[in-house]
């Protein structure tokens, strides 16, 4: 569009000759802006909510106490089996031990029949304390020979490696 058309004045020497235009409300100006926050009461209050994530954590304490008692009883039960027990699975190990121990000092006596001086089942480090030896390790080369002698029956496995 030209000039004459939007200023109603026909042609112009400056910009600054041109009336000035301005925007402005409309009549009766603006119909107002809501800014605030607007959250709807709909749901339980603070108070509900709490009292129940309470009454839920009540609850399962309440529970886990439950547990806690029959769990300490089942417990207290296998203990007080074990402890039945003890005597007699200590007198089989006593036992077992005696034999293993007899055997030991056989092959003792067998291995130093030449040395002079060899006292069979005398301890060697003379520290005055008498220590039982660790299971199993009384005869080392019979579990060995155990353990060769349980193998030697299987053919399964992995093939030998070339050689």
């Amino acid at each position: 569009m030209t000039e004459v058309v939007v200023r109603n004045k026909p042609g112009m020497a400056s910009v600054k000759d041109m009336p000035l235009l301005q925007d402005g409300p409309p009549p009766g100006g603006f119909a107002p802006v809501r800014y605030a926050r607007r959250i709807p009461n709909s749901g339980p209050s603070a108070m509900a909510i709490f009292l129940t994530a309470f009454g839920a954590f009540a609850w399962g304490m309440y529970q886990v106490g439950k547990g806690n008692k029959i769990r300490r009883a089942l417990k207290e039960e296998k203990y007080a089996a074990r402890r039945a027990i003890l005597p007699m699975l200590q007198a089989e190990e006593d036992e077992r031990f005696v034999k293993e121990w007899n055997k030991y000092l056989e092959e003792e006596a067998r291995i130093m029949k030449n040395v002079p001086g060899w006292k069979v089942g005398e301890n060697v480090y003379h520290s005055g304390r008498w220590m039982p030896p660790a299971t199993g390790e009384l005869r080392p080369e019979a579990v060995k020979e155990d353990m060769v002698r349980l193998l030697a029956g299987r053919q399964e496995g992995p093939p030998p490696l070339p050689g």
